[in-house]
């Protein structure tokens, strides 16, 4: 008994060492109960991701406790809490920009319906086909890297949605499911080319003329909501003279998912329509002849001896 008075009677004639260690004491409270919630969350959320941004969470609430804490203990006006609101605003806003900007990326992507699952799309330099859309992120099937043309890789991508707020989105298939592509045949020179056109536009008919009569009725829609005028969707055929052929440039629409397969045929059916005409239009290549180069006889005069 004798013990606490003497204790209790030092604390009374050291006032701020008394409020110091009570500060101290606080400060110990909120670092074991920021502690104890750090570990609970690292063990009960399995997400890594997630993980690490509540703990950043926790991190943030603990720094604002002990600026107000501080403020409110040594100077005793609760005004001074704004200067505790503010810096808490700035830290929330610089440690979690990251987790805020998904989340409202997701809200983007819903209402504003910027793409769906089963869209094709290309954001931040990823293309592939969306597989799954959540509050945090885009998850994707990879198309192209190591692979040519428009197939899988293997991979699979979860891309922040905060990315539809710092660059382009590239849709293929949101409202008109069809883009265009073209292929380029070179023609050699002495080709009967009248021919050549039928056939390369036969063929053209052939293989497109799905593809056309479904893309008439979604461009329609697509002038109809958008300000932009109607466009030609059945294959064109240009005509360009170079150094070495005729170049002939077959411009087409086609569904997304089909571009590989319908270059195929177009190249496998052209080539046989070609090799049926007999030596009338044949594919030209890149040659270079070599040619020999001349003798050259040097007479030299002889010196005179004087």
């Amino acid at each position: 008994m004798e013990t606490l008075e003497s204790i209790k009677l030092w604390f009374n004639d050291h006032p701020t060492a008394t409020m110091i260690f009570k500060y101290v004491v606080w400060v110990v409270l909120i670092v074991i109960f920021l502690q104890f919630i750090r570990k609970a969350l690292k063990k009960n959320l399995p997400n890594t991701a997630t993980r690490y941004k509540s703990q950043k969470l926790v991190e943030t609430i603990g720094y604002f406790m002990l600026i107000v804490l501080t403020v409110s203990y040594f100077t005793g006006n609760i005004r001074d809490f704004t200067l505790a609101i503010g810096l808490l605003t700035a830290g929330i806003t610089i440690t979690l920009q990251e987790l805020i900007l998904s989340v409202a990326g997701s809200l983007f992507i819903f209402f504003i319906k910027v793409y769906q699952p089963g869209d094709r799309i290309e954001i931040n330099g990823i293309k592939g086909d969306v597989i799954d859309i959540n509050s945090m992120y885009t998850t994707m099937m990879e198309i192209g890297q190591w692979v040519s043309s428009d197939n899988y890789s293997g991979r699979i991508v979860k891309l922040s949605n905060a990315f539809v707020f710092k660059g382009p989105v590239y849709n293929y298939s949101h409202d008109f499911p069809f883009i265009w592509d073209e292929i380029t045949l070179p023609i050699r020179f002495g080709s009967d080319v009248e021919l050549a056109k039928s056939e390369v536009s036969k063929v053209a008919q052939e293989v497109l003329s799905e593809y056309v009569q479904q893309s008439i009725e979604k461009w329609k829609d697509v002038v109809k909501k958008y300000y932009i005028e109607d466009a030609i969707v059945d294959p064109t055929l240009a005509i360009t003279l170079t150094d070495n052929w005729i170049e002939f440039n077959l411009r087409y629409i086609v569904d997304y998912k089909k571009r590989r397969i319908t270059k195929h045929r177009l190249y496998e059916l052209i080539q046989k329509a070609l090799e049926a005409t007999e030596g009338k239009v044949e594919l030209a290549s890149a040659t270079v002849e070599l040619v020999r180069i001349p003798m050259v006889d040097i007479k030299t005069k002889p010196k005179d001896p004087s």
